[in-house]
């Protein structure tokens, strides 16, 4: 259904049928209840916790199970920040969090697969890009620094990469 043939549809409805529906959707999909719950009572500083835990818990299991280390994990988050509309800021943050708990835990339990760093180096180029296109370079330098040398420091095999790329947002 496209948007013009949706608009059309709710048009023809009642304003308690169009109610009844949003009850409805609230009801069954989570994502609209995040929706909602955001828009209502934006408590941002909840929501990045929650994230945060989500993505530690990726390279720390509280059960001691084996660590996932899976970035889709991470970067679902991001995305559902950016469409909800969350501050840039927060964004920001989270994007950077999840560089430094790889770091930490690569820096515990060394990782040998090559898709591990290439996934580390694509999400640090993606939160560049975000992050100078909504001008706050200046206000996180010193964490981007500390990844790039932490990069370094445990000899990742693209570690020149991380600081071909930092180097070019003048960083």
């Amino acid at each position: 259904m496209s948007k013009r043939e949706l608009k059309q549809y709710l048009k023809e409805l009642t304003k308690e049928q169009v109610e009844e529906q949003i009850l409805d959707l609230y009801g069954r999909f989570k994502e609209v209840k995040t929706f909602y719950d955001f828009a209502f009572n934006p408590r941002e500083d909840k929501l990045l916790e929650e994230a945060k835990w989500q993505i530690s818990k990726e390279y720390f299991p509280v059960n001691g199970r084996k660590p996932k280390t899976r970035r889709s994990v991470a970067q679902k988050h991001i995305r559902n920040f950016i469409r909800m509309g969350v501050d840039a800021p927060i964004i920001a943050d989270l994007m950077l969090y999840n560089m430094e708990v790889a770091q930490t835990f690569c820096g515990e339990r060394p990782v040998t697969q090559e898709a591990f760093y290439r996934a580390m180096l694509k999400s640090f180029e993606e939160a560049l890009v975000f992050i100078e296109g909504h001008g706050l370079i200046t206000q996180v330098v010193p964490r981007i620094n500390r990844i790039v040398d932490e990069a370094v420091e445990q000899r990742w095999m693209n570690r020149s990469a991380f600081e071909k790329t930092a180097s070019l947002y003048a960083v």
